[in-house]
């Protein structure tokens, strides 16, 4: 094999497909990266049996061939080489040069034929959203997750249900759930599949297009397929059945609270400043009343109080919640002014927009000691 590219679009398609290769692993072929020169494209994969990514890198193939390098070294090598064209030359022994202007390295390869390739899955009537929508999707919902390794598998990752022309996704843990819905611009048959949290944090940090750079999704029953510009990621579903959480929704609250978000989120954020140590698990308390909401926070430290103006309906009530929850979910929200509906100090809170675009609920954590 003998092919030529640019050191920039070799860094590209390697920092694209490293994403997919597993830090540990007891195939030592999947620990690289697959150059596949073979059929008129030079196609770089990698595929940690969960996720598999492909993306096609811009050169010229000299001869045709396929080898599989140490996706780590292979990564560095080209790294740092000058920002010039790059030369790869493989012999029928898997001996690889690259060489770049002055610089000249000689790696040992691994039979391409060897390499574990994503599966080949139909490809049938994708559903269509900007790249700009899938990462926002994924930015205001994965942080619920925490622990990809979890015994739960329903919980590492996200539910995608589409009804008609609305896609709903949904990401929970034992204390909150975040929720996104969108309108698309078309109608699709009804779907419902669970996608590893894993893969969309993956894939949300490799898309970089705009609202109008497009993705194609495709579902079968055991896959997952985002295809966008020159790359193709393919996921394994999660089996099961995602949580009910309908019967959470009764859409009756005691307790309604307005309020300005960063203002909300300045305070909160202070408040941890009272936490010794980082693990400390001490709650944000708030009091609500017709003008204001009082938020303290007591620790081993010291003590905290700040106080915001609100617009309330109801009763007043205190609660308490896990500080980092809260945060988290006034982080990804957009809005200047957040809406919060309360039952008692004991159910969830739910924090929503009008039209219900997004919902972030909230337990609250037992304050009795406070």
């Amino acid at each position: 094999m003998k092919i030529t590219c640019s050191q920039s679009e070799l860094l590209k398609g390697v920092n694209i497909v490293s994403k997919a290769v597993p830090t540990r692993t007891t195939m030592p072929v999947l620990e690289c990266i697959l150059v596949d020169a073979s059929k008129g494209q030079i196609v770089m994969t990698a595929n940690d049996m969960e996720i598999g990514i492909e993306t096609i890198v811009d050169g010229t193939i000299h001869e045709p061939g396929i080898i599989a390098l140490d996706a780590k070294f292979f990564g560095e090598v080209i790294r740092k080489l000058p920002s010039s064209d790059v030369t790869i030359t493989v012999d029928e022994r898997f001996q690889t040069r690259i060489v770049c202007e002055s610089t000249d390295f000689s790696i040992t390869g691994k039979s391409g034929e060897d390499f574990a390739k994503i599966p080949t899955v139909t490809r049938n009537n994708p559903v269509i959203i900007s790249q700009f929508t899938l990462r926002e999707l994924v930015r205001q919902t994965s942080f619920t997750i925490t622990d990809f390794n979890q015994a739960n598998k329903m919980m590492t990752g996200e539910l995608f249900e589409i009804t008609g022309d609305m896609l709903k996704v949904v990401a929970l843990d034992t204390s909150r759930i975040s929720i996104r819905n969108i309108k698309l611009k078309e109608s699709y048959d009804n779907k419902k599949v669970i996608v590893p949290a894993k893969a969309l944090n993956e894939i949300s940090k490799i898309i970089c297009g705009g609202t109008e750079d497009m993705v194609e999704i495709f579902f079968n029953d055991n896959h997952i397929i985002f295809e966008f510009e020159n790359t193709t990621v393919v996921s394994r579903l999660i089996e099961g059945e995602f949580f009910n959480i309908d019967h959470m929704f009764s859409g009756s609250y005691d307790t309604k609270m307005t309020i300005n978000k960063k203002q909300l989120l300045d305070s909160i954020d202070r408040s941890t400043l009272m936490l010794f140590k980082e693990a400390e698990k001490k709650p944000i308390v708030m009091d609500i009343d017709d003008m204001k909401v009082t938020l303290s926070m007591n620790s081993f430290i010291g003590k905290m109080k700040d106080e915001i103006l609100i617009g309330k309906t109801g009763k007043d009530l205190r609660i308490g919640f896990n500080p980092k929850f809260f945060l988290d979910a006034l982080r990804v929200i957009d809005d200047d002014e957040i809406t919060a509906y309360f039952v008692d100090h004991r159910s969830p809170c739910f924090i929503k927009n009008e039209d219900e675009s997004y919902i972030y609920v909230i337990l609250p954590v037992n304050i009795q000691e406070e």
